[in-house]
């Protein structure tokens, strides 16, 4: 058990000798690892740190955390992890997180209410009757994102052409159109409603009306009522995305409902770590339209793809001018998902896309994510290997990590060597210092294999080995992570084979040759230090692994082509070659890569 003083008692703020605002911070917090990439400008170093999102018994923040080890190095200055970091030193802070990503495909986020016009109680859960398997006999459909309604008796309709415009129940919208109020809300039922939603621990609510994104007034009042109750979150589909068509402006309603609250609380904890809770520092976050937005303006509703956007970006910068302008399949496996997008020269924006089973009305990346990464857990089911979509995160996250997890994506590629423990961080058991375990990894495939040769004896069937039942389990996650490459490529009209592959995220490494393989393209460029690759506000280095050969770009134009059996050649490059690469981070390379 950890001994370590709570965050709440005597605080150790970090003393600072540098000038104030010159260290700049970039983060990118996954559902499995976190990276932190800093920079000191005017000294042309910079400074990478990597630690598990979640290890309560370390740390209680990882993005505080490696920015609190980060600043210990450059200031000489040793500091707990339970001390309160100073900010003077710091000029921004970037982020980009897979929180809101995870939280919407594991359905953790915060319980929520829908309020919506009565006779549409089941309209967010009807949706608009898509099937996605259209000759499918057994649609499974995803869990709602709200666990209670109250339908208000409130009703307004457009006047109808030729319709006389008079008459006080006749109002004009922000839209210019006019439309006639049939019923207005009664606040006493409304209070009712939302108080007994309030006592059974649903502190989270969506308001949806119709035709509010043009006559907003019962939204409003709506809202009053229950900011008045104590409801901690509440979103109004007029504020969060004045679109007409109800239903796709109710999901992104939901959503912001949904997973706002998940957000702010992560924010909070953050902010907290700081002696000042960085009020003079610019705190920014990636959106899922590829742009930074204030920490107090960052909310559920575009918030889904803030990581996965920073790779889109990544791709346009280094793998797309790389390739002769070549079109490019990003190819993003985390710990926990793996998201996929495509770049020919622009960036390809969506309003309106599907995301773990809800419709999301917001400008963003067009980016197919899907629930399948290091850390999705394994599971036979029904006779059937199974990947994910539940996932061990980062705790207790995959048995190799030493905290009593579950059997993932990770271990089979521990297992299999296609992981090498040696190069792996040393981050892992009570004291931060051990590496991967893979003897426990071993027992738990040989017990889950002879659990599934029982049922292969009894049905007559040839026994496998425990690398048949590792290697199954990697087939099926790659058939998963193929289907959205297939969606955003082929099924558009686009000609896979003609693409290359640019592979990063920390696990896409282990799997962008199959993947390259099964799909007939010809050229992956894999991204060396991949977990970095997403943090674009700073000037990252571009060492590019591509086909059997690394190509190691410095910011001048000059290339060398380094054989992947001579990775020691790297070190007798000539000096000069590397006169304006200051930004370039020393990497320890694996021969099995």
């Amino acid at each position: 058990m950890s001994t370590r003083k709570p965050l709440a008692s005597t605080r150790e703020v970090v003393t600072e000798t540098l000038p104030e605002r010159r260290i700049r911070f970039s983060i990118d917090r996954g559902g499995t690892f976190t990276d932190v990439y800093a920079e000191v400008p005017d000294q042309g170093t910079v400074y990478t740190e990597k630690l598990l999102s979640v290890d309560p018994a370390n740390y209680p923040d990882a993005p505080r955390e490696g920015i609190r080890r980060i600043l210990e190095k450059i200031l000489k200055t040793p500091t707990s992890s339970t001390s309160s970091v100073g900010s003077n030193a710091i000029q921004w802070i970037r982020m980009g997180t897979t929180v809101a990503t995870n939280a919407l495909l594991e359905r953790t986020g915060t319980a929520t209410a829908l309020a919506i016009s009565k006779g549409f109680g089941d309209l967010l859960a009807i949706g608009d009757q898509t099937r996605p398997e259209l000759f499918d006999l057994q649609i499974v459909k995803p869990d709602l994102l709200y666990t209670a309604v109250l339908e208000v008796n409130e009703r307004i309709r457009p006047v109808q052409p030729g319709e006389k415009i008079e008459g006080k129940d006749i109002t004009q919208g922000t839209s210019g159109e006019y439309f006639r109020i049939l019923k207005k809300p009664d606040s006493g039922e409304i209070r009712a409603g939302l108080s007994e939603i309030y006592h059974k621990g649903i502190h989270s609510l969506a308001v949806v009306c119709m035709h509010s994104y043009a006559v907003y007034e019962h939204e409003l009042l709506i809202g009053r009522i229950a900011r008045d109750i104590g409801f901690k979150q509440i979103s109004l589909s007029h504020q969060v995305m004045p679109q007409v068509k109800i239903v796709p402006r109710g999901d992104t309603c939901l959503v912001d409902a949904y997973l706002t609250p998940h957000i702010h609380d992560y924010l909070h904890s953050f902010q907290s770590g700081f002696s000042d809770n960085l009020e003079s520092t610019p705190l920014l976050f990636m959106q899922s339209d590829g742009g930074l937005t204030a920490a107090a303006s960052f909310k559920g509703s575009n918030a889904i793809l803030s990581g996965p956007a920073g790779g889109v970006v990544g791709c346009s910068r280094t793998t797309f001018p790389e390739t002769d302008h070549r079109p490019v399949i990003g190819f993003d496996m985390g710990g926990t998902s793996t998201d996929i997008s495509r770049y020919n020269g622009s960036y390809e924006l969506t309003q309106e896309t599907l995301t773990a089973g809800v419709r999301i009305q917001a400008p963003q990346m067009h980016i197919k994510t899907v629930a399948a990464g290091g850390g999705s857990r394994l599971f036979y089911r029904n006779g059937m290997l199974q990947v994910g979509p539940e996932s061990a995160g980062a705790h207790p996250g995959p048995i190799c990590y030493r905290k009593g997890g579950y059997l993932t994506i990770t271990d089979a590629n521990l297992f299999l060597g296609r992981l090498q423990a040696d190069y792996f961080p040393k981050i892992f058991g009570p004291n931060e210092d051990q590496e991967l375990d893979k003897t426990a990894v071993c027992k738990a495939f040989d017990d889950f294999t002879e659990r599934i040769n029982r049922d292969a004896t009894q049905l007559g069937h040839k026994p496998k080995t425990a690398e048949e039942v590792a290697l199954g389990f990697l087939e099926v996650a790659n058939e998963t992570m193929i289907r959205p490459i297939r969606e955003i490529s082929v099924m558009r009209g686009y000609d896979i084979k003609e693409h290359v592959l640019s592979c990063f995220g920390g696990a896409g490494g282990q799997h962008a040759c199959a993947i390259a393989a099964k799909l007939g393209i010809q050229e992956h460029l894999s991204i060396v230090m991949p977990e970095f690759f997403r943090l674009l506000a700073c000037p990252l280095p571009r060492l590019l692994l591509i086909g059997r050969k690394l190509l190691l770009i410095p910011w001048t134009s000059t290339r060398y082509h380094v054989s992947i059996n001579d990775w020691t050649s790297l070190n007798a490059l000539p000096a000069e070659s590397l006169k304006n690469s200051a930004h370039l981070i020393p990497v320890s390379l694996s021969p099995t890569i």
